[in-house]
């Protein structure tokens, strides 16, 4: 028994400096890095940054080197290598790196999911449906196993082998979500896919939103799509993202300008505009209150940073 224990650990510590290495040959740099696995992208971090708002996007962050805090409401994640991070729907966080350095980088990475091969692949296994007593998490952390960060490495290996990634990536992706549902992740990840759990209908109304974000909605409107009553839909709503309907559109809105503006060189005022705001100026107040400087000031400071400038 103690032999297994020891083999397993060895296997994970072993899983984790093999991902660290091929992190390295990918992100020389600091940075954001795409891959030619679509749902995979690696982060590196050379110093502790600041506390950031961002939507963490149904998917798993893995630590593998350094270590972060993440923010959910007034939860508080502390998320060291070989910890894993699952958010079971599109979450407004806040993170932030709290161990880095040039010698010793924070490396990460996030494999995004996809809902409906998460259906699938439960139905596959046999997996019912949460019990009723375990409360419904957005975002769950814990330690990956061996055979876990094994399958994440051997999808990270993919990209040095672009003839074999658009094949078998898909693959390597259905296992990680298989072993998510049999991982202690498992039964609140599955919380969500209970059709008449309150917790689905919400999730279901916050995927109708992050493509409608840009209109204009009432709390009416959304409590409608999500067959509950306005007041039910707010409780239930604040339970699943630890904001109010209201707080988590302004958030979505202003992470898409955040986007426009940066990686499109959109305008601020028409940035805002674009993402549904009908005063500039209330736009430049929210964005500032969320992001801790005006639109303008904040975009040349992350343009400063991407460029290693200053």
């Amino acid at each position: 028994m103690i032999d297994d224990v020891r083999n397993h650990a060895s296997s994970a510590t072993a899983a984790l400096k093999s991902l660290e290495q091929r992190l390295l040959k990918i992100a020389g740099t600091a940075g954001d890095f795409s891959t030619l696995v679509p749902a995979l992208s690696i982060h590196r971090r050379d110093a502790v940054t600041d506390p950031v708002p961002c939507i963490y996007e149904l998917g798993l962050t893995v630590t593998v080197t350094g270590a972060k805090k993440v923010l959910v409401g007034t939860e508080v994640f502390d998320n060291n290598p070989g910890q894993g991070l699952l958010a079971s729907v599109d979450l407004p966080v806040v993170s932030y790196v709290t161990r880095a350095s040039d010698a010793d980088p924070y490396l990460g990475l996030v494999i995004r999911l996809d809902s409906s091969l998460v259906l699938k692949v439960a139905a596959g296994l046999s997996i019912g449906r949460a019990p009723r007593n375990i409360g419904f998490a957005a975002l769950s952390q814990d330690r990956l196993d061996s055979g876990l960060l094994g399958t994440v490495d051997r999808l990270v290996a993919l990209t040095d082998e672009p003839k074999l990634a658009a094949s078998v990536a898909p693959l390597i992706e259905q296992e990680i979500i298989a072993r998510l549902l049999l991982s202690p992740h498992g039964p609140l990840f599955m919380k969500l896919n209970a059709s008449d759990s309150p917790s689905r209908h919400v999730a279901q109304t916050m995927a109708w939103l992050k493509q409608h974000f840009m209109e204009s909605i009432s709390i009416e409107a959304l409590a409608d799509i999500a067959h509950m009553s306005p007041s039910t839909f707010r409780q239930h709503f604040k339970a699943v993202t630890g904001l109010s309907p209201l707080k988590y559109l302004k958030q979505l809105r202003l992470q898409e300008a955040r986007q426009l503006m940066l990686n499109q060189h959109v305008d601020a005022g028409a940035a805002g505009l674009q993402v549904g705001y009908e005063s500039v100026s209330q736009f430049s107040r929210e964005y500032a209150r969320l992001f801790g400087e005006p639109p303008l000031r904040d975009i040349r400071r992350l343009r400063t940073v991407e460029t290693g400038a200053g």
